[in-house]
């Protein structure tokens, strides 16, 4: 039985399709319903459906920024899109996003639930597949697998470099135009609900499948563990890495009904340099697998988190950078975590630690904490306060102070004055 969420911000048809779908029969369960993006976004945070079935337009979240956000927070949530004939072509750009369907309204209820038949065979689909039992690593076995395990005194000059590179282009690992191409390192282990390793030669095909449809790679089953070749130009690792591994442990545990851990290399930009990042993978891996971190630990955490153990402490930075800059509106987890040089999935379990918040729980307290004192305190108009609070949308911020305070921006100054 799949999970499903339904928002729309039409509450007559929201609830008409949650009344009259028979969701039982047809394979799902609704496990929410939202009347705008916020809300949506909470849902699928709290209770990580399958399937997102929204409208393309929610108030104070576009659809574009609602995928773009499910993703994040998300990425083994599908989305499906109700969108109306002029919003068409603008919904095909979220394509990139999980957007597993389209549907055009105005729909019919038996419209709807054969398209929602139809979305579920493509879910039996991505379920069968990710737990279909073979290796798809093909025929780079015999060329990856000896870069990985070479000791630390190989060649490493420019001569064998290139010619590691061009044997990368024969072996289809890379393409004849691919430069400034960098390489990582990932290894992951599966385990039981008893913690113990489960890991089998024939669950490389559901990792390499979801490290493929972010990155180039190839994954190898080695003593207890999988481990995989990324390539990618720096800005991809920057922007599909954490996405990629989050999928990649959301989908284990839905899919499987195991946990993964998974640990990271440094990234470089050289062939040679594999071993050496596989060592660290390794070392990454062991320190996840013992709880260092919430299942995913990267190479460079732990080198950064030495540097800082005789300084400012890591997430004392994170926090007073927040503090900084609560009043951009585009400030995330992504960019404080490149502000701080760790990863976002190791800022978002420190953060966690530290505070016993998630990040944007953090953030949001801080600007709703701030915006009330301006009320309290200030003549600032409303429009500003949101403003200054990172919300260039002034409804939007209302929304959130109401729901964080319990009542309107004006409300709480008519009741202080």
């Amino acid at each position: 039985m799949y999970t499903i969420v339904v928002a729309d911000d039409e509450e007559e048809l929201r609830k008409s399709i949650i009344r009259k779908i028979d969701w039982e029969k047809i394979g799902f369960r609704v496990v929410g319903e939202a009347e705008n993006g916020i809300e949506a976004l909470d849902l699928v945070t709290k209770m990580e459906p399958d399937l997102l079935l929204s409208d393309i337009r929610m108030p104070f979240i576009s659809g574009l920024e609602l995928a773009r956000q499910v993703r994040e927070i998300r990425p083994a949530t599908q989305i499906a899109f109700l969108s109306g004939y002029d919003d068409f072509t603008y919904a095909q750009e979220a394509i990139r996003y999980n957007i597993i369907s389209y549907l055009l309204k105005p729909i019919s209820m038996e419209e709807l639930t054969d398209n929602l038949c139809q979305i579920k065979e493509k879910l039996d689909q991505i379920f069968a597949e990710f737990s279909e039992r073979r290796n798809s690593a093909g025929g780079l076995s015999e060329f990856l697998l000896p870069l990985l395990l070479a000791g630390e005194n190989a060649d490493c000059s420019e001569e064998r470099e290139e010619r590691l590179r061009q044997e990368a282009v024969l072996r289809h690992f890379l393409g004849p135009e691919n430069y400034n191409i960098h390489y990582t390192v990932l290894s992951v282990s599966l385990h039981d609900k008893t913690g113990t390793n489960c890991t089998k030669y024939d669950q490389v095909h559901a990792v390499n499948g979801i490290l493929q449809k972010y990155l180039k790679a190839a994954g190898f089953f080695l003593e207890d563990r999988i481990t995989a070749v990324l390539a990618a130009t720096p800005a991809a690792f920057d922007k599909y890495l954490h996405i990629m591994t989050d999928e990649l442990m959301q989908s284990i545990a839905r899919i499987l009904g195991l946990s993964a851990y998974i640990g990271i290399g440094k990234i470089t930009d050289s062939l040679c340099s594999l071993s050496e990042g596989y060592r660290d993978s390794i070392s990454a891996l062991q320190y996840a697998e013992k709880g260092g971190t919430d299942g995913i630990c990267y190479i460079q955490d732990l080198i950064e988190e030495q540097k800082q153990k005789n300084s400012m402490d890591l997430c004392d930075r994170a926090l007073h950078y927040i503090r900084e800059n609560f009043s951009d509106a585009g400030l995330s987890l992504m960019q404080t975590s490149l502000e701080i040089g760790v990863s976002p999935n190791y800022l978002s379990a420190q953060l966690k630690k530290k505070t016993g918040e998630s990040f944007i729980d953090y953030l949001t307290k801080l600007r709703m904490e701030a915006a009330k004192k301006m009320l309290l305190e200030t003549q600032m108009k409303i429009r500003e306060i949101a403003g200054a609070c990172g919300y260039s949308d002034q409804h939007y911020f209302s929304y959130c102070f109401k729901k964080y305070e319990g009542m309107s921006p004006n409300q709480l100054r008519q009741q202080n004055s």
